[in-house]
């Protein structure tokens, strides 16, 4: 977005920041939708394309790497990710598991390293390991902590209810708690119930996010319900390694392999323009 000014010879309105785009893409007519990328060169793709912000995804950035997702193991590739995908000229939010530890001046200082080299929001998600949620007055400590700190960063307050498979009953105690903490917005992956969807928007005056489904409500009914982003999560990391697999069985089986593949010039095209 570039400057303008209000009158002729009147001052210029300065250029939005990407932090300040990214909060602008939740509030248009239709849904946000962000693509989760999981290294470089899957984001300036994505970015090329023309969706006007990228997320990642934990899941890709921890099994790039060999680690498990969700440990909170992957703190240093997630910042040395993160420090790659400023380079974007997009904004660019960032998984952050659960924040990477369980003390808010910690995971503060974390958000803060992010928003330093340019990130403009992270997702929180209050799901732990062994299929657990945190407790939402200690979950909401996090988010408080963070926009303490990094008030221009916008937090996606991840509610994992619906994603374990747990009692949904909290669900909107933890909408509440999370926004009176300065989240500014809500992703709730797992709900596809177009009824449930609904409550949970109209329980909140922040964007509700949720998680793309083959089998769920299509885009277009998502806006009708209120949804303000969906996001792709795992599957665009998912989709690329199956294409790499049936790829190398064609290879092996003599099989035709698809003539969409993008070309060796085409990857490295993407890396000098960023």
């Amino acid at each position: 977005m570039t400057s303008s000014s209000a009158l002729p010879g009147g001052p210029a309105t300065p250029p939005m920041t990407k932090s300040e785009i990214f909060r602008h893409l939740h509030h248009r007519d239709q849904p946000l939708v962000l693509p989760n990328a999981w290294d470089f060169a899957s984001a300036a793709l994505l970015a090329t394309e023309g969706f006007p912000a990228i997320g990642t995804t934990s899941l890709g950035v921890a099994a790039a790497a060999g680690l498990a997702d969700g440990a909170g193991v992957t703190k240093a590739e997630t910042l040395a990710s993160a420090q790659r995908l400023s380079r974007l000229p997009v904004p660019v939010t960032v998984d952050i598991e659960g924040g990477f530890d369980e003390r808010p001046s910690a995971v503060a200082d974390f958000a803060e390293q992010l928003a330093a080299c340019g990130i403009a929001g992270v997702n929180l998600e209050d799901g732990r390991a062994e299929s657990a949620l945190a407790a939402p007055g200690r979950q909401a400590e996090l988010i408080a902590a963070i926009k303490g700190r990094t008030p221009e960063l916008f937090v996606n307050a991840r509610i994992d209810t619906y994603w374990l498979g747990l009692e949904h009953g909290s669900t909107h105690d933890r909408v509440r708690r999370y926004a009176a903490a300065g989240a500014d917005g809500v992703f709730v992956p797992g709900v596809s119930d177009p009824a449930r969807i609904e409550r949970i928007v109209a329980a909140t005056d922040l964007p509700v996010n949720v998680l793309y489904s083959a089998t769920g409500p299509a885009l277009a009914t998502l806006a009708e319900l209120g949804v303000r982003r969906v996001s792709t999560g795992s599957l665009l990391y998912r989709a690329a390694l199956s294409a790499a697999v049936d790829t190398a069985r064609a290879v092996l089986h003599d099989a035709p392999v698809p003539s969409d593949t993008l070309t060796y010039n085409d990857v490295q095209h993407l890396l000098p323009a960023y």
